[in-house]
Formats: C-alpha cells, structure tokens, sequence
C-alpha cells in the first residue's frame, strides 16, 4: 500500500520516477479504509530534500499512510519556498487539537547552541508534552532526539570538539527486539553531529532500553519501555550524497572539516560514495510503523484512545 502525500508536493514527482508507490490525495480520497495518520515536524531547513527522504523511507509498508507536514512558525525557514511552505506545511497551533498514529520529528542544525537559546524552544517543548497526550508513537531524530531526552529526562547533551560524520558499523542490542527484527548482526547509518549522550546517561533512566549502538557513534536507537517514544541519533534516511553535499557545504564556509569517515572510497572526496544503509533505514521505518503504531494505535483515533495506550505517560 501507499503513502498519500498532496497532489502537487515535488517529492510525488522524484518518488514516483523511483517506481515508489505514491497515491494522490484524489485516488486515496476513495479508498474505504482507516489510513495511518502520520505527522512530520520538519525542522530542516532544506524542507524539500528531508521531505523526499523520509517519504521513501516510509513508503515500502503494507499500510496506507496520510502524511501531513508540519512546522513551527511562518518564519522558520531561509531555504525553502514560502509558497511551498504555504502550499504544504501546516502550523502546529492549527493541528494541535488533532490525533495521529505516528509523529517524527526531523533533526534541526541547531548542535552547538544551548537549548534554553533556541528561538523556538519553548514552542517544541508544547509539541513534545502534546505528543505523548495525542500520539500513539514519536520518532525523534537527531537534534530532535536529544532535545525530547533533555525535556523528558534530563539528559542533556555532551559535545565534541571535532564533528561526527561518517558511516559507522552498528549492531541490535536483542534479537526479540521489534524495532530491529530482521536486521543483520552488523549494519551500517550515517551520521553527522556534534552532540552526545553517553551509555550510562541512558542506563540511568528505567523507562529507556537502548536497542542499538555503534563503538565509534555511541548508542544510536533507544525507546521508552511503552514504545511511545523512539530516540533516533543518526540518518538512516540520508540519500547516498547527502555526507557529501555537508562535506562541501562545511568547507565553503570556512569551519573545521573533517573527511567522513568510512564513506568515500578511498577517503578521496572526489569518488562517488556508495549507499550502505538503505536497506536496514528502511525495515527500521517499516519496523516502528507495524510494531510501534498499527499493531497497538486505536481504531478510533482520539485522545482518550490514545492516553488509555499510555496511562503513565
């Protein structure tokens, strides 16, 4: 089954070319089913490119999808389109009085400043209590990952001198674990950052299992004991470039670079890199849709439905 996305969006193009299933809004208007409804907060500021990658990382599912995008304010973004944000993003002040099946929340190049300093700070931390009264599962990804660990938990990020980037050798934690069931004993996520949590940080709070990790990257996927939350601190959903294009951005403006480790063949930054992680981002999506929304979210989407899943969130 597909994912429904709108008619005009740019990524029902590109998805389409890569023989993804993709429905209209028109065609999935007359379908007599109860679709997944699906948020995405979009902190990128290339809302275009995240809103590609994640569409086909949730695309190979047996379930039918609505996504709908979602921002902070009118004003958050320098790098896309005021007339496609216009066109495709809700505010989240227009949709809070609304419940879905699954929410994720992108990561935001926000690594090196404080949280308190975010300029919507405040307003994210509305977004992160609203979840977990008004959605059965939240994927959190990177900045977004560690900013809901500091709000929820406390947990607050430690920071490199030196960037994370690079694709690095991960292995599941358990076997039985439904996040990661049909993944290898080895596999491989990208990431790039500056901010860490470590190992003990995680162990010290009972509702948080850590599901994988990496020796070089630290702990990369954990989730509450309720499967309401997914703490995600790396890019499964990056496109085989997207290291490099950061690399070269990196370079442009002057800071520190450091090459991505284990990417370019031969640590040359001028051979095309292969993608080696595709496979595995795209069972974790499919994983956290069947195991951590369909199989337990509510027929009836409401809030009661919801908070009865999560009596002790």
């Amino acid at each position: 089954m597909p994912i429904k996305i709108p008619d005009q969006l740019p990524a029902l193009q590109v998805l389409n070319k890569e023989n993804i299933f993709v429905m209209s809004e028109h065609r999935a208007a007359n379908q007599d089913i109860r679709p997944m409804q699906v948020a995405i907060l979009n902190l990128m500021p290339n809302k275009i490119e995240t809103e590609v990658q994640i569409c086909r990382m949730l695309s190979n599912t047996p379930l039918q999808i609505n996504i709908e995008f979602v921002r902070i304010n009118l004003n958050e973004s320098k790098n896309t389109p005021k007339e496609h944000l216009d066109n495709f993003y809700y505010l989240f002040d227009d949709i809070k009085h609304k419940q879905y099946d699954g929410l994720i929340i992108t990561g935001a190049p926000l690594a090196l400043m404080d949280y308190e300093k975010v300029t919507f700070w405040d307003k994210i931390c509305e977004v992160f209590d609203w979840a977990e009264q008004n959605v059965t599962s939240t994927m959190f990804s990177c900045w977004a990952a560690h900013a809901a660990l500091y709000h929820h938990y406390g947990l607050n990020r430690h920071l490199r001198t030196e960037k994370l980037s690079g694709v690095y050798s991960h292995q599941p934690n358990d076997p039985k674990e439904e996040l990661t069931r049909g993944f290898e004993d080895q596999f491989y996520v990208p990431h790039s950052r500056y901010g860490y949590i470590s190992k003990e940080d995680y162990q010290s709070i009972d509702n948080l299992t850590i599901i994988a990790e990496s020796e070089q990257a630290g702990v990369y996927l954990a989730a509450s004991k309720n499967k309401q939350q997914v703490y995600l601190t790396g890019h499964p959903e990056y496109d085989a470039t997207t290291l490099a294009d950061e690399y070269q951005r990196d370079l442009k403006v002057g800071s520190k670079t450091i090459l991505p480790a284990n990417y370019f063949p031969d640590n040359d930054p001028n051979n095309e890199p292969a993608c080696t992680w595709k496979a595995h981002g795209s069972l974790l999506f499919t994983n956290w849709l069947n195991y951590y929304v369909y199989q337990i979210t509510p027929y009836q989407l409401d809030a009661d439905n919801i908070k009865a899943l999560h009596p002790s969130s």
